[in-house]
């Protein structure tokens, strides 16, 4: 991704988060100088990779396969005593996180208002791959039984827990706009805890054609 793009990405994301209300911590708009100004003091926003998180996992289409992440708080290994995390995510109309499960979180997905959220569920195998047994969910502890590959969809208020193990793709529905997507988890390690069905990346390689708006999480290593 190039850089100009993520940086009207964040910018487009910060305005919907304006509308929505939604607040983010000081931190979140920092620039460079800021970041070297706390560099001291910021250990545990870098260490826990909170902040911004913009990918299209590999894709080359933002717009189609792609996500907007800010990880607001976190836990990291023997760190911190904190064994849970929250993001704040946004989703547009039609765009994908592929399908994917995590090897050890247990997480709850929130639609916090704007369009309907919708997933596509699979149990998985003892080696990774769809298995066709049904998946027993809890929607806002609510059980329900979802048919192999079968939907389900959140409206604003609504959440899912998604349980290890469980492959989940979803999108924003066509026609109602963006998606104010919230996540509460246990830790988060997305560096090692995802396993997606199709081999893709994660996190961008990004092409600076222009300075950062914003430092991503991978972007760390520059302070």
């Amino acid at each position: 991704m190039k850089r100009s793009e993520i940086n009207k990405i964040i910018r487009s994301a910060e305005r919907f988060l304006a509308r929505r209300q939604f607040i983010l911590p000081s931190w979140a708009a920092w620039g460079k100088s800021d970041w070297l100004k706390n560099k001291d003091s910021i250990h545990e926003i870098v260490t826990a990779g909170l902040g911004w998180d913009i990918t299209d996992f590999g894709s080359g289409d933002f717009q189609q396969r792609g996500l907007v992440l800010l990880t607001l708080r976190n836990g990291a290994e023997n760190l911190y005593g904190k064994p849970y995390a929250e993001k704040i995510m946004v989703v547009q109309e039609n765009q994908e996180t592929p399908l994917h499960f995590h090897w050890k979180k247990m997480e709850d997905i929130i639609n916090r208002g704007g369009g309907n959220l919708f997933f596509q569920l699979y149990n998985s195998t003892a080696d990774e791959q769809l298995s066709q047994e049904p998946v027993e969910i809890q929607v806002d502890g609510i059980k329900k039984i979802v048919q192999p590959g079968g939907m389900v969809v959140l409206a604003p208020g609504e959440s899912l827990t998604v349980m290890p193990g469980v492959y989940h793709r979803f999108y924003g529905g066509k026609g109602s706009g963006p998606v104010l997507t919230g996540e509460i988890s246990m830790v988060n390690d997305d560096s090692a805890d995802n396993r997606f069905y199709e081999e893709i990346g994660r996190f961008p390689e990004i092409e600076e054609d222009v300075p950062p708006y914003r430092y991503l999480t991978i972007d760390y290593k520059l302070i």
